[in-house]
């Protein structure tokens, strides 16, 4: 099975190589990475339009990879519509390990989640892989328990886009996924302006406000430390609005 790769951290990600050599060790799967040439956090479902986006081929680790001046998603389409080579099939998307949390409400800004989410809205299974800062777990091993997880998986769903989040500790030592809700996360922000040759900045910091932790929501298995994982898709209809 081919497997595509990609984050929004860019294609010198830490996550990203450790998810590919992690995968590889699997016989069964041939990895590919499409990346973004430089960091695209927060990028969300972007796409680049109205202007050219150039890529060019990266020689590392005798992976086939492509680093790719756009935003995730743009790394996904681009590879899946246009790069991906006549009678080729991708079998799934992964996109990570993001260097940082994508928990909650944050999914929405997420360029990690918006590029698994390219992946699903093509029929194929996806996912988005994410460490919080700070955390016990290295690269290394969130990809290991990744790959199992995932193996495991496929043998049991055709279609699947799951937001997989690993804590700062494991609970017991060891990797337990856990099926979650997203929580509800806010941000207390700060605007600070600033005047730089006669132009006007503004940069936003904020501190981090969770109004939906309890149990059920990733968050909640996170802290507890759990691997949480919550099923999402595209559907945002408000149907219960709809007579």
């Amino acid at each position: 099975m081919k497997i595509l790769l990609t984050n929004d951290d860019g294609i010198k990600g830490e996550g990203l190589w450790a998810m590919a050599r992690a995968l590889s060790r699997k016989n069964f799967f041939e990895i590919v990475i499409a990346a973004p040439l430089r960091e695209q956090s927060g990028m969300a479902h972007a796409l680049t339009v109205g202007k050219k986006i150039e890529y060019k081929k990266v020689e590392r680790e005798n992976f086939s990879a492509w680093a790719i001046d756009g935003t995730p998603t743009d790394c996904v389409k681009m590879y899946l519509e246009s790069m991906v080579g006549d009678g080729q099939k991708v079998g799934a998307v992964i996109s990570g390990i993001n260097d940082g949390a994508n928990l909650a409400t944050d999914v929405l800004y997420s360029g990690t989640v918006g590029a698994a989410l390219e992946g699903y809205l093509h029929d194929i299974p996806a996912l988005a892989v994410s460490l919080g800062r700070n955390s016990e777990i290295n690269f290394e091993t969130v990809a290991e328990d990744t790959a199992e997880y995932f193996s495991t998986l496929l043998e049991h769903e055709d279609l699947f886009f799951h937001n997989l989040n690993f804590p700062k500790k494991y609970h017991k030592g060891f990797a337990k996924f856990k099926l979650t809700r997203l929580g509800r996360r806010d941000y207390v922000n700060a605007f600070i302006h600033t005047q730089e040759n006669g132009k006007n900045f503004c940069e936003i910091k904020g501190e981090v406000l969770d109004s939906d932790a309890g149990e059920g929501t990733d968050i909640f298995a996170v802290e507890q430390g759990f691997v949480s994982v919550t099923p999402l898709h595209f559907d945002v209809t408000h149907h219960k609005k709809i007579y």
